[in-house]
């Protein structure tokens, strides 16, 4: 199970911390990439990190967001300053995780969690 949270109301410049928790069977998160999707458009790739702790971005976040993860908490954060109007969306994290029912590696979606950037 991987659930976000973090989410919510923000006005223009302002920031927010999205986590993203994996809980249940899943006892190691490798990899995870934070995506959004805002209404009519299409998911879009925002931040990824590799199991190594190296991140890429997309060229709207570069210097405005960050992305992190705690092993021990099985978590990945997505700390975004400086929003913009434009950055509202739903975000959703994808982790490949270590399910331990299953003794093998698997690709999780969260639901997501709504952000709302007012100007």
């Amino acid at each position: 199970l991987v659930v976000e949270s973090g989410g919510g109301l923000v006005q223009a410049g302002g920031s927010l911390r999205l986590s993203c928790a994996a809980s249940g069977s899943i006892v190691s998160v490798n990899a995870a990439t934070w995506y959004r999707q805002a209404p009519g458009k299409q998911r879009e790739l925002v931040a990824a990190i590799t199991s190594a702790d190296a991140t890429s971005y997309a060229a709207s976040a570069k210097g405005r967001f960050t992305i992190s993860k705690d092993n021990a908490k099985k978590t990945v954060y997505l700390q975004m300053n400086s929003l913009r109007p434009e950055d509202t969306a739903v975000y959703l994290c994808n982790v490949d995780a270590l399910d331990l029912l299953t003794m093998g590696w698997h690709n999780y979606w969260g639901r997501g969690t709504q952000v709302t950037v007012a100007s």
